[in-house]
C-alpha cells in the first residue's frame, strides 16, 4: 500500500513538473523558440507577439504570413471592438467589407478552443470567405468552437490588445502600425 502510494505521490510530481514546465515554456519568448511562426503586431502603445498554428491552420498561417510580408496590415485600423468579445482588424477599407486581392480560403475549423488571446480569422456567413481580417478575443469566445478558424495565440502584449478602443467601429480607431515575422524582423536588424 505504501509503494503504490509513493508511486501515486511520485507520479503526481511529475504530472504538475510537466504543466508547469508547459507553464513556463508558453510564457518564453516565442520568437526564440520558432521565428518562422511567431508574428509581430505593432501598436503605437507597444508590441503584441502572436505564435502561428500551421498545425491547426495551413493556409490560414500561411495567408497570414503572404500578407505580412506584403505590408498589406501596416497602418490598417481596428474597425470592429466589441467589449467582452473581440478586437477585429485587416479590411484595408475599414468598413468591415474588404480583403486583399487574393482569393478566399476554404475553412480549417478545429476543435482548438477560443480563449483569451485567440486570433481568428473573420469571415461571412459563408464559411469559405475568409481573406484578410482576424479577430483577436478578450475573452473566452468557445461559443466559436468549431465555427471559425484559429491561427494564432497571442503570447506576450495581451495587456496592449485589451487597451484598443471600443466601438463599431471607434470614434479614434486603433491600428496595426507594422506586422513582421520574427524571423525577418530578425534578419533586418
Amino acid at each position: 500500500m505504501r509503494r503504490l502510494f509513493l508511486s501515486l505521490l511520485t507520479l503526481g510530481t511529475l504530472i504538475m513538473t510537466a504543466q508547469t514546465s508547459q507553464v513556463h515554456a508558453d510564457s518564453t519568448s516565442p520568437a526564440a523558440s520558432d521565428p518562422q511562426n511567431t508574428l509581430y503586431l505593432d501598436l503605437a502603445s507597444g508590441r503584441v507577439t502572436i505564435q502561428l498554428l500551421p498545425d491547426i491552420a495551413p493556409q490560414h498561417v500561411e495567408r497570414i504570413k503572404t500578407l505580412t510580408r506584403e505590408g498589406f496590415y501596416d497602418g490598417i485600423i481596428f474597425h470592429r471592438v466589441i467589449d467582452g468579445f473581440m478586437a477585429q482588424t485587416g479590411d484595408p477599407t475599414g468598413t468591415g467589407m474588404g480583403g486583399s486581392k487574393l482569393p478566399n480560403l476554404p475553412a480549417e475549423f478545429s476543435q482548438t478552443n477560443f480563449g483569451r488571446g485567440t486570433v481568428g480569422m473573420a469571415r461571412s456567413q459563408n464559411p469559405n470567405s475568409a481573406n484578410s481580417q482576424f479577430f483577436i478575443c478578450f475573452t473566452d469566445c468557445s461559443f466559436l468552437n468549431g465555427q471559425y478558424t484559429i491561427w494564432g495565440q497571442v503570447t506576450s502584449g495581451m495587456e496592449l490588445v485589451d487597451q484598443i478602443k471600443r466601438g463599431e467601429p471607434p470614434a479614434n480607431p486603433d491600428k496595426i502600425v507594422k506586422m513582421t515575422l520574427a524571423a525577418e524582423a530578425k534578419a533586418a536588424q
